[in-house]
């Protein structure tokens, strides 16, 4: 039975940690665009290039996201990274639909995807692997 709680508790715990993780991502998502907002607003910068920075500010909010949730877990990184990588691309999509009545899913959005769930998956083992 003592091992039964054990198994109920870690499951909770990586529970916490996924929802931690994608949360944090979501919050570091909104501060990069902030910032690049500014950056399009007050300089001479190129429209040209919001869609490859809007990958990487993604990439890099999964990457964050999943480096600090990971960091208490210890174990299965790559694991609890990809599915905090997929939950957050997940959301990014449903709330894409809410507000674009007419979306279609491109190959930008495949790349974003599989960019994600590999970003979760880095950023799950750098946080680990942090002492």
């Amino acid at each position: 039975m003592n091992n039964e709680k054990r198994e109920i508790l870690e499951i909770n715990n990586t529970a916490k940690v996924i929802i931690k993780g994608s949360v944090i991502s979501f919050i570091s998502l909104i501060i990069l665009l902030l910032v690049f907002a500014v950056v399009l607003t007050y300089t001479n910068t190129s429209e040209n290039i919001i869609p490859v920075v809007t990958i990487i500010i993604n990439a890099v909010s999964i990457l964050i996201g999943s480096s600090i949730a990971t960091i208490h877990i210890k174990k299965n990184g790559i694991l609890n990274g990809a599915i905090i990588g997929a939950i957050y691309m997940l959301l990014i999509y449903i709330v894409s639909v809410i507000l674009n009545n007419s979306f279609h899913l491109q190959i930008q959005s495949i790349v974003m995807i599989i960019l994600g769930i590999i970003s979760g998956g880095i950023g799950g083992i750098i946080g680990v692997n942090i002492k």
